[in-house]
């Protein structure tokens, strides 16, 4: 939103008294004055008048959570557990989930009230790769990574899956890394190799990956720029088989 029209806004005052007040220098945006009236602000940006707050500064939430299986990647639910209900803080009906996973998977999941950030992580245009350890009912075939690389055809969807890397760690487990997120994308991979996937775990989304100090149902907050910076993490509202 532009500094006039978020000041014309919540001033309860037209544009060009608006950029009046701006051009005045009357108008701060974090404690800096300002005469740009078409500045790019958010709800993250500090504003006032006169000295006078007309937007306060929003806390930019960013966090890290160990999603444990059996609950469910959603704000609300009537029936299920969500990840909302895992995290501890004043702020967390603000959270909105950055990519999901389904029931029976754990690992790695982002929740922010940062749009912008969670967009750009999420674009498809950015290719942000997900990295999986899968474990599996059979041996997984020595030509799977040569058929994951290649895509396979999704029927449902009409269309043939992106190009993913498949490292074969054991006979039964293997790390995949995917550039998109397709409706159980890695469960339907393996089955079209005649393999069941029995456990799936994210490591990581793009440069983040998930702590090796937190724990299942444990979340922490973190930056963007210093992902991997170690928190202490926090302890869930609920954890399974706690």
């Amino acid at each position: 939103m532009k500094l006039e029209r978020l000041l014309a806004k919540y001033q309860l005052m037209g544009r060009t008294r608006a950029r009046e007040c701006i051009l005045a220098g009357r108008v701060k945006i974090a404690d800096h004055s300002t005469t740009a009236f078409d500045h790019e602000v958010d709800h993250f940006t500090r504003v006032t008048l006169d000295n006078q707050i007309v937007q306060p500064a929003a806390r930019r939430l960013r966090i890290m959570l160990h999603k444990p299986i059996g609950v469910i990647s959603a704000t609300k639910d009537k029936k299920h557990r969500t990840v909302i209900d895992l995290i501890d803080d004043p702020d967390k009906g603000s959270l909105h989930l950055v990519g999901r996973l389904d029931i029976n998977t754990s690992g790695l999941v982002l929740l922010t009230n940062d749009g912008r950030w969670s967009k750009a992580l999420m674009h498809p245009d950015h290719k942000v790769p997900k990295v999986y350890h899968v474990t599996t009912a059979e041996p997984i075939p020595s030509d799977a990574p040569a058929q994951f690389n290649a895509g396979f055809f999704l029927k449902t969807e009409e269309i043939t899956t992106l190009p993913a890397a498949l490292e074969i760690l054991t006979t039964t487990t293997a790390r995949v890394t995917l550039h998109e997120g397709r409706y159980r994308q890695v469960r339907r991979m393996f089955h079209r190799v005649g393999c069941k996937v029995i456990a799936l775990h994210r490591e990581s989304i793009g440069e983040y990956k998930l702590q090796g100090n937190l724990k299942v149902g444990e979340w922490c907050q973190f930056k963007p720029e210093t992902a991997l910076h170690k928190r202490l993490p926090r302890k869930a509202k609920w954890v399974e088989n706690s």
